[in-house]
């Protein structure tokens, strides 16, 4: 089981709300996860993140998507990309 840490997509029709999670490589992007490890809001740039939980899965040998390692970049954490 390769696990990736990733966005899951939530809120309405047009108006995104993504929780950054941990999950299994070959399920669904909104399907089941392991752990929620944030969440990111696009409208206005807000992220929650889960510092240490990050460092936990990272450390376990999770790989970040493209897209996440750039928001942790940002954040000051580090994860290696699966792309």
């Amino acid at each position: 089981m390769a696990v990736v840490i990733r966005f899951a997509r939530h809120g309405s029709k047009k108006r995104p709300f993504y929780r950054v999670v941990a999950a299994d490589q070959a399920r669904a992007r909104d399907g089941r996860f392991l752990e929620i490890l944030g969440t990111y809001n696009p409208a206005n740039k807000e992220t929650k993140l889960k510092n240490d939980r990050i460092e936990h899965w990272v450390n376990q040998g999770a790989l970040g998507s493209k897209t996440v390692c750039q928001l942790l970049k940002k954040n000051g954490l580090k994860a290696p990309s699966a792309v």
